[in-house]
């Protein structure tokens, strides 16, 4: 199956490849400005037959500054190769801006299919040396900006039943990294967003997933060999977004990419143990803690109900069990 996006329109948010782009660490790696991962995003796109819209806000890896004009050059080399595109420096943190952009898509084109979330900013720190401001400030671009763009197509989407979003999240999200608290909270909270819109988008046919990248940029050169660096590069992470974006696409995916593999991510929920309610219940509960965190036979719940369910289910079978042994 060719993985083509002919007749469809995408909005690639961080797309210049600049600033904007999302930054991610990852024990020796990182997307980010000068990376080009949105960019990267974006000319596959466009290359695959999709109508680009390019957005950076063009400031500096702290966030600071703006111009257009790292957009305005991907837009400049996607059309030098035969494809559509245009232009866009609304920040993601604002959201009528944001609204003006995705309109800008509709009126040029008509619609919007697909929306890559790569927008970002990194303000690295230590939990003690941090302050809350650059706490703030990272969760307000990476989780509000993903949730202003999500909100701008997602009524456009319902109406024509039929969207494709991909979140950029990370490996610092799902399973920490130091100095990041700010970072990987609001990468962890965009697949919380992903799990919601996935289930609310489904009957319109709408599939939302995440992408956890690990790419190399001029911040990690000289830092690794160079047959390394290669491997780490921002185009060998693209794949997992083209399928991500794809009409193909699975929906309440976490895929992780680097190095031209490829893995998936889950959130899972273990068996447990049924331990009741009374006064002993915590010295039960650290003398079973082992069971309880056994991951054989564990589960992805199909949503967040599903936890109540098995729990309710668990507690009725030894009610039961306990009912029988009674009458025995």
């Amino acid at each position: 199956m060719a993985i083509r996006f002919d007749g469809k329109v995408a909005i690639v948010t961080g797309g210049g490849g600049g600033t904007g782009a999302t930054h991610q660490r990852q024990g020796m790696a990182q997307v980010g400005a000068g990376g080009g991962l949105g960019k990267q995003h974006a000319l596959a796109l466009a290359a695959r037959g999709a109508k680009v819209l390019v957005n950076d806000l063009g400031g500096a890896v702290d966030g600071s500054g703006g111009s257009v004009s790292a957009a305005e050059a991907v837009v400049a080399e996607i059309r030098a190769a035969g494809g559509e595109a245009i232009a866009n420096g609304a920040s993601v943190t604002d959201f009528a801006a944001v609204q003006a952009m995705v309109q800008q898509a509709i009126d040029t084109w008509g619609r919007v299919d697909i929306l890559v979330n790569n927008a970002g900013i990194l303000r690295d720190k230590s939990f003690a040396k941090m302050d809350m401001a650059d706490f703030r400030l990272v969760v307000d671009v990476h989780l509000m900006g993903a949730a202003n763009c999500c909100k701008a197509v997602w009524q456009h989407m319902i109406d024509q039943k039929y969207g494709r979003i991909v979140m950029t999240t990370s490996s610092t999200g799902l399973y920490g990294n130091f100095g990041q608290a700010n970072y990987g909270a609001a990468k962890l909270a965009q697949v919380g967003l992903m799990q919601t819109l996935a289930i609310e988008g489904a009957k319109y046919g709408i599939h939302v997933n995440a992408l956890a990248p690990t790419a190399h940029t001029r911040m990690t050169e000289g830092l690794m060999p160079e047959a390394v660096l290669n491997a780490l590069s921002p185009e060998a992470v693209v794949p997992a977004m083209l399928v991500l974006a794809h009409e193909s696409a699975p929906s309440r995916t976490i895929l992780c990419a680097g190095a031209g593999t490829f893995e998936a991510a889950h959130i899972t929920m273990t068996q447990g143990a049924y331990l009741g309610v009374g006064p002993d219940v915590p010295e039960q509960l650290a003398e079973h803690l082992a069971n309880v965190t056994d991951r054989t036979g564990d589960q992805v719940p199909p949503n967040g109900s599903a936890q109540g369910t098995h729990e309710f289910e668990l507690a009725m079978a030894a009610a039961a069990l306990g009912e029988a042994r009674r009458l025995a």
